[in-house]
């Protein structure tokens, strides 16, 4: 026989704490289940929710998972809610990650070399230091997101980094021209709206016919970059090197380019609109 004592002792022991129940509520209510860690979840779990998913014809959902570290090379995530995901330093390289959602994940130091991303939205994302070589971005939104020393170096880009962060990054050779054989919803190019570029690498890069208002491109290397038609009104490309870049079209009202090197080596500047706003001393 139990005492009243201990029975009420083993019922305080049983009893979920308060924020216990708040959880409870929660998830109850949004449908939102708790983080996990990477230990819990695996890398067979997640090819195996993945797969159900297909099968099943829903959205994976791994929205708040830590799958920091896992490989998860050439996984099919097709469309799937990574929203506020954890995957520092995972492999995702060779995957399909077209239409995710991951807005305000972490994929810092993450492998997504050769990635699909069309399509994906990862706006507010943080990618510092990501392996992003020849990945295909087309119609992806990277706006707000900070994309600080990460590698695009080869890659198709033809996205949305409004305000993005991405300085030290390495476009050299990134396409980031708009494809006038693929505009099936109009004219797509990539848009550069007050992005960060400050010590970027866009050597050989192709900018053409893209929108660069007001981005900073301070100590960025745009050698041989292509500049073709842009819309650069206001922006930075103080200290930058500018040897070999095509400005043919480009409207450059009121871009400052103090202490610039490679001005004298620039191709067609003086075909460049808006030139005589811009600032040169």
């Amino acid at each position: 026989m139990i005492s009243p004592p201990a029975r009420a002792r083993i019922a305080r022991s049983v009893a979920p704490s308060p924020m216990a129940l708040w959880l409870m509520v929660l998830i109850t209510a949004t449908g939102i289940a708790a983080p996990l860690t990477a230990q819990e979840l695996s890398s067979e779990q997640i090819a195996a929710q993945l797969a159900a998913a297909a099968k099943q014809s829903r959205q994976p959902d791994f929205s708040g998972r830590d799958l920091s570290g896992l490989d998860l090379s050439g996984f099919d995530f097709l469309s799937a809610n990574l929203r506020g995901a954890i995957l520092k330093n995972a492999d995702l390289s060779n995957s399909n990650l077209r239409g995710i959602e991951a807005q305000k994940a972490d994929l810092s130091g993450a492998n997504l070399s050769g990635s699909n991303l069309d399509l994906a939205i990862l706006r507010g994302a943080k990618l510092v230091e990501a392996d992003l070589r020849n990945v295909s971005a087309f119609s992806t939104v990277f706006a707000e997101s900070d994309m600080t020393g990460s590698d695009l170096r080869g890659s198709r880009l033809v996205s949305n980094f409004d305000r993005a962060k991405l300085q030290g990054a390495n476009l050299s050779g990134a396409v980031l021209a708009a494809d006038m054989k693929n505009q099936p919803m109009g004219l797509m190019r990539v848009s550069l709206v007050k992005a960060d570029l400050t010590g970027a690498n866009l050597e050989n890069a192709d900018l053409a016919m893209g929108m660069l208002e007001f981005a900073d491109f301070t100590g960025a290397r745009l050698t041989g970059a292509n500049l073709r038609r842009v819309e650069a009104a206001g922006a930075r490309f103080s200290g930058a090197n500018l040897s070999g870049a095509i400005f043919r079209g480009a409207d450059i009202e009121s871009a400052r380019f103090t202490g610039a090197t490679g001005i004298e080596q620039i191709i067609d500047l003086d075909q460049a609109l808006n030139l005589t706003s811009a600032v040169f001393d």
